[in-house]
């Protein structure tokens, strides 16, 4: 791998251990801090948004503020007497870092502090090239205190940096959010995953079994087209996988193919290219996983590596951390006891430890967008030897913006033309956008459609009440009383209202953590697993949570905030009454945030029963959209 990978992950240094916040379950750091904001060693940015602590005037080797310092390679901070060192942001990050003859990472302007000590510093045009691809600076690279004039993002679409951050929304965007926050991003850390489990138990122990509604799956409208359409399966043995896999796929609990398993497994087996269109939580992840792993151990290919990179057999793709690390579990559970290897890759970790891992074998990656394009410029990842694509969760990767870094993969040099590989994507909405995507990307393909594309799940029960923003916190904490120690996912709009209502709910004797953009990358798994394990009953979370997440008896989803569209309003609630057990969601709706969304929610309502609007619901929704 040779030490370019040595250390440009090496975030600060932690000298003492966490502690740990028993209220919210939020992990604080202490950190060694050399003397100024944005000496960070060997990093190629000008870093200028970290905590100067108040310490006693540094001077440079001139008279002046910017006055360059030959041992060091950077340019000083300005001491000022008061010693506030460029206020509440650090100093300025640097016109452009540039690397020295010792490694250092030099700026050309130190930082300036402002009279009004609030923002500290512009930030720097640019804060120098960041290689990990997902921090400060994000995929473009521009950090320092107010992140540059132009915020890129990181590889699940958030944390950008920037004023002018190509998102606006609190999660996704990367300078002031929508409530008119400030960004004051937390230091960056070398995280370094654990390393996945090995027991059995645990590994077949997670996933989530058919629940009472399972056999009401039969009555699902399916619908297939295209030409040549294999006949769908009943059980799993009739899709001819291999009785290894057949094995895994009964420790784990499936006893039944769900409706997009009995068709999708059969058109992946013939070898078709495959767009599928499923209600979430509907079983898509083992309709991929399943057939890939049987392909890869009944037609075994060499494994292609060398000292510049890997060449896996299949890729898959999805848009967050948290669903790429549940997708590699899954693909690790198929695979179990075979000499397929899976292998993720995602953002917020060191990228030296995976770029590791990569490098001992892989057969399936399963990747964030930014993470993989990162490894895919340096040549670390190559095509060139692929047999599966997959795209998951399509429709949110067009969300969040990611289809452009999905279409220069697809048009790598080094990527297999259409009709030597198998590409399979699969969403739960299917815009036009979606539909020109999958014309180029997929070569006569199969259109699948399980249930109302786009509809929400039959066996969640909806209910919904009519709430000024005064009235949610004691509504919620009254649903909570009569939840009793069921697991409750909480949905908001904001960071800053996760990481406050998760402390009000703690207050209140609720045990209770949160997830969302601004969390470190470790913090964000020990939040889930905290959740998936019970130890805290309720996870207040915002979008980042809202697809793709595979969590075990998730009685009720709580809209806290409505969210600004119908899809994500039912990828939300599809978090409980997965695979046939029943959910419940409950939505605060206000008049004045919501009125855009009351439409598209009557429509979603008519289409399945069990729906409850409480007697003071707004008359817009009972007389203009009769129920």
């Amino acid at each position: 791998m040779g030490d370019e990978w040595d250390d440009e992950d090496s975030g600060p240094v932690i000298s003492e251990a966490p502690s740990y916040d028993a209220c919210t379950g939020t992990v604080y750091n202490r950190f060694v801090c050399p003397q100024l904001a944005f000496v960070d060693q060997g990093r190629s940015l000008g870093r200028g948004r970290g905590f100067v602590p108040q310490t006693p005037a540094i001077v440079g080797k001139g008279n002046g503020p910017d006055e360059w310092d030959e041992t060091s390679g950077i340019t000083l901070s300005y001491a000022n007497n008061s010693n506030d060192y460029g206020g509440r942001r650090g100093g300025r990050g640097g016109d452009r870092g540039r690397r020295n003859d010792d490694g250092g990472f030099g700026s050309y302007r130190g930082g300036r502090n402002r009279d009004d000590n609030e923002d500290g510093g512009g930030g720097g045009r640019r804060g120098g090239y960041n290689r990990d691809n997902d921090g400060d600076g994000g995929r473009r690279g521009r950090g320092g205190g107010r992140g540059g004039s132009r915020g890129g993002r990181n590889d699940d679409g958030e944390d950008g940096g920037g004023y002018r951050s190509r998102r606006k929304d609190d999660e996704t965007g990367g300078g002031d959010s929508e409530d008119g926050d400030k960004k004051d991003e937390k230091p960056r850390e070398m995280y370094i995953p654990p390393e996945p489990t090995e027991n059995e138990e645990e590994i077949f122990g997670d996933g989530i079994t058919s629940g009472i509604n399972f056999n009401k799956y039969d009555s699902i409208q399916v619908k297939v087209t295209g030409e040549n359409k294999p006949e769908p399966i009943e059980t799993f043995e009739a899709a001819g996988l291999r009785q290894f896999v057949l094995d895994n796929v009964k420790k784990s609990g499936y006893l039944k193919p769900t409706p997009v398993q009995r068709y999708a497994l059969p058109i992946v087996m013939a070898g078709r290219d495959l767009m599928a269109c499923a209600q979430t939580g509907s079983g898509k992840t083992a309709a991929f996983l399943l057939p890939i792993v049987h392909v890869l151990l009944s037609d075994p290919h060499d494994m292609v590596i060398d000292s510049e990179g890997v060449e896996p057999h299949a890729v898959i793709i999805s848009p967050t951390r948290e669903l790429t690390i549940q997708i590699h579990e899954q693909a690790r559970k198929f695979s179990r006891g075979s000499i397929v290897r899976a292998v993720v890759a995602y953002g917020g970790t060191a990228a030296f430890h995976q770029a590791k891992s990569l490098m001992a074998g892989c057969h399936i990656l399963v990747a964030t967008p930014g993470r993989l394009m990162d490894y895919v410029n340096r040549g670390r990842v190559r095509f060139n030897s692929l047999r599966f694509m997959v795209l998951d969760e399509a429709d949110r990767m067009l969300d969040m913006g990611f289809m452009p870094e999905v279409e220069r993969m697809m048009n790598h040099p080094t990527m297999v033309p259409a009709g030597q590989r198998q590409t399979l994507m699969f969403s739960a909405t299917f815009p036009e956008d979606i539909q020109r995507l999958a014309a180029r990307f997929l070569e006569n393909y199969l259109f699948l459609a399980v249930g109302i594309v786009g509809g929400a799940c039959a066996d969640v029960e909806q209910r919904f009440y009519q709430l000024t923003k005064f009235e949610k916190r004691p509504k919620l904490v009254e649903l909570l009383q009569e939840e009793g120690s069921n697991k409750t996912l909480v949905f908001v709009e904001t960071k800053r209202t996760a990481d406050f209502i998760a402390s009000y709910l703690s207050e209140n004797n609720f045990p209770t953590t949160s997830i969302h953009g601004d969390r470190l990358q470790r913090e964000r798994e020990e939040a889930l697993a905290d959740f998936k394990s019970g130890r805290r009953g309720v996870l207040v979370a915002t979008a980042v949570a809202a697809r793709g997440l595979d969590i075990k008896n998730v009685a009720h989803v709580v809209n806290f905030d409505l969210p600004k569209s119908i899809d994500e309003y039912v990828h939300r609630i599809g978090r409980t009454g997965r695979v046939g057990n029943r959910g419940k969601a409950t939505s605060f709706y206000n008049q004045e945030q919501d009125s855009p969304l009351a439409r598209d929610l009557v429509k979603i309502l008519k289409q399945v029963r069990g729906h409850y609007l409480n007697e003071h619901f707004d008359s817009k929704i009972n007389t203009e959209n009769t129920l």
